[in-house]
């Protein structure tokens, strides 16, 4: 007697079949288990202990960073502003002193030139003798005045203009 006499072919491929879908459903319960672990792994991702979700706190910090590059903005405008200003303002100041006249001591007198960047400003004299004491003021554009200049206040200039940049 043979096998195939016993059991005809379809009967083989029944059972093939029916093994193959005993193992795919085991195969799809393990799947599922696996599946379920994610899923609790994905809520635990999600929800923070005070109960906010991961979502929540990506939109709060979003909102956040967006706020900032508003404010860093509106800063770098405010700061654009001062810079200009702080160009046009007196950041230099040198005094130059000096004895006006033979006669006099003490280096009385005085050259003071207050510039600013663009060496942009005012010098400003003083002669001092034992009677009387004069000021003069003299404008300044780009270091140079359209007045005449005693070597002490081109000094002066000069001194202020070699100053330190911002």
């Amino acid at each position: 007697m043979n096998l195939e006499e016993i059991m005809p072919l379809s009967y083989w491929a029944i059972a093939l079949v029916a093994v193959l879908c005993i193992v795919e459903f085991i195969w799809i319960v393990s799947l599922q288990n696996r599946l379920k672990g994610f899923q609790k792994s994905y809520l635990a991702l999600q929800t923070f202990l005070d109960g906010s979700s991961l979502d929540q706190e990506l939109k709060e910090y979003i909102s956040g960073v967006n706020q900032i590059k508003g404010n860093v903005e509106k800063m770098e405008k405010r700061m654009d502003q001062v810079e200009l200003k702080l160009r046009s303002a007196i950041d230099r100041a040198e005094l130059v002193r000096f004895n006006a006249f033979d006669n006099m001591g003490s280096d009385l007198s005085f050259a003071l030139a207050l510039l600013n960047q663009q060496g942009d400003g005012v010098v400003l004299s003083s002669i001092n003798n034992r009677e009387e004491s004069r000021v003069y003021a003299k404008p300044v554009s780009h270091g140079e005045s359209s007045y005449h200049l005693s070597q002490e206040e081109k000094t002066a200039i000069g001194k202020a203009k070699e100053s330190i940049k911002i």
